[in-house]
């Protein structure tokens, strides 16, 4: 459920998103965008239907209900469920819905064919190369392939795997292995007689592994301006990169916070002189982490100021000494910028989750939990 309540806005940039989609585009083809969890919190809906301005006719979800939801929106091309069918009523629905769902065990495999009795199905073969965690193996292919001859209704139209660790370029060699490890189980289902399309690269690969690109690949953190090689050799490939989400909250009263004194639970911050502070309605029921408590910065006026004491459940002290030295005067109702805002002060999703001792995929889909804005729509 969205945090409908509170007074935390979340602006998204669906022109980032185009431009980010059209930079994965210009060196590897044919790429479906990701937009699973709500699109990293940027909006399921919103983003499709952006990304289709773009050409984009193919989507990838995470559970099948979201690609329910999409086809309930209107969206007519292949949409994939990264997660496939995990129930009974979820075989019926990619059936019904015509999805194209990753199955990558036995278990539901007989599900899924137990639940079409005879309906035509179209799914995805998950392998596990290298990421120990879902998918068929390459010594079970003799069995996957004599279950599938006995169910011609069950037509497997991709082959796919994840990569666990193309986003390190120290780590090159495992992610050449996995790669070589797919290619060769594509190669053995086509030659079987299953015309299915490779799909291997994550947004690291698009970027950085030419190798894994092949029939279709899948670009998720880096459509929102997330760079997968951030603080790695690499970083400057995601340089184009643009973020698409900024998040604001208002600042619910500015005073003077004396030498000596203890702000917020705890007093785990004591003034080390006289200082004005800002309280900004923002706190961990907004999804904004306890964990940068005294950590964090916050963006005020363009200027970056630090978070003083423990963050609330609806509130944030900060510290406006950085923003007065700038000239910069804070009054109750101004935006003070938990993620992005104007100026020098701008804080990136990177900055943010390395503050918040995360990765940017959950400080999007954790904040994009709040009232969502599209400016541009």
């Amino acid at each position: 459920m969205s945090i409908t309540y509170s007074k935390v806005r979340c602006i998204v940039d669906l022109e980032a998103i185009r431009h980010n989609y059209r930079l994965m585009k210009k060196d590897a083809g044919n790429v479906v965008p990701v937009i699973k969890s709500d699109a990293y919190g940027h909006g399921l809906e919103q983003v499709a239907r952006a990304l289709e301005d773009e050409g984009a006719a193919n989507f990838a979800v995470g559970y099948v209900q979201e690609a329910v939801d999409l086809r309930k929106a209107g969206i007519s091309g292949d949409i994939i469920s990264l997660l496939g069918p995990v129930d009974m009523d979820d075989c019926e629905a990619i059936i019904e819905h015509d999805i194209v769902g990753f199955v990558g065990h036995f278990e539901t495999l007989a599900r899924l064919a137990y639940k079409a009795d005879g309906r035509p199905v179209r799914i995805s073969l998950k392998f596990d190369t290298g990421m120990s965690r879902l998918g068929f193996t390459r010594e079970e292919l003799p069995k996957l392939k004599a279950f599938l001859r006995g169910r011609p209704n069950i037509v497997p139209v991709m082959a796919s795997s994840h990569l666990a660790v193309a986003d390190d370029p120290a780590s090159r060699e495992i992610t050449a292995a996995q790669a070589q490890v797919f290619c060769e189980i594509v190669e053995d289902l086509r030659a079987s007689g299953f015309a299915v399309q490779a799909s291997l690269a994550n947004s690291a690969a698009i970027m950085g592994h030419e190798g894994c690109r092949l029939d279709v690949q899948r670009a998720g953190i880096s459509l929102y301006g997330g760079n997968p090689y951030a603080g790695t050799e690499w970083e400057s490939l995601g340089d184009d990169l643009r973020p698409a989400m900024q998040v604001a909250a208002p600042v619910l009263h500015v005073h003077t916070l004396d030498k000596g004194r203890g702000i917020s639970y705890g007093h785990t911050f004591t003034a080390d002189r006289d200082m004005t502070v800002a309280v900004v309605g923002a706190g961990y029921a907004d999804c904004y982490s306890r964990g940068l408590s005294n950590t964090g910065w916050v963006n005020v006026g363009g200027v970056r100021c630090p978070i003083v004491g423990r963050v609330c459940m609806q509130m944030t002290a900060v510290d406006l000494s950085p923003a007065e030295a700038a000239g910069v005067q804070v009054k109750t109702g101004d935006d003070a910028w938990l993620l992005g805002g104007p100026g020098d002060g701008r804080i990136s999703p990177q900055d943010l989750a390395d503050w918040w001792g995360t990765i940017t995929y959950e400080v999007f889909c954790v904040l994009g939990m709040n009232r969502r804005e599209y400016p541009d729509t």
